[in-house]
């Protein structure tokens, strides 16, 4: 529950920086040399609404566990790695890595890198202990609770 409400809050101080720095979100993105134009502003929007969703969810039900918040956390967290690393594997200089916008700016570096590995190993956690949805047993063979009547 803990690792959820810390997650949430960061997850939302995210996207909520990303959102105050919203025009200057595609540039950010561009700098890791992979998205430009269109596509990084595609990519600002699915980060950003990815991380509200996923931290409003962890602040309002830190109890729950239900796999598709986590889920989202977990694609969050590897688009986000996935950058972080190819720029840095490239040797590309990013002066805001742009984890909370124009807020809160750090370069890309191995200390960015590590941030990206515990987002990573947290993701694995909460996907270990999420359940699947209340319409099917994990043992189930049968898709949303339906099988053969008895």
């Amino acid at each position: 529950m803990v690792l959820r409400l810390v997650l949430g809050t960061v997850y939302t101080a995210m996207a909520l920086g990303q959102l105050v720095s919203f025009g200057r979100m595609p540039s950010i993105l561009a700098a890791y040399g992979l998205v430009d134009g269109v596509a990084a502003t595609a990519l600002a929007v699915t980060l950003i609404a990815g991380e509200l969703v996923c931290g409003i969810w962890f602040l309002a039900h830190p109890r729950s566990t239900a796999r598709t918040p986590v889920w989202i956390y977990a694609a969050v967290s590897v688009m986000w790695a996935a950058l972080a690393v190819q720029a840095y594997a490239r040797g590309l200089t990013v002066a805001n890595c742009g984890c909370f916008g124009v807020r809160l700016s750090q370069p890309l570096s191995w200390i960015v890198l590590v941030q990206e590995a515990l987002t990573l190993l947290y993701a694995t956690v909460l996907l270990r202990a999420a359940r699947p949805g209340p319409d099917r047993h994990p043992s189930s063979p049968y898709p949303h609770g339906c099988g053969p009547r008895r």
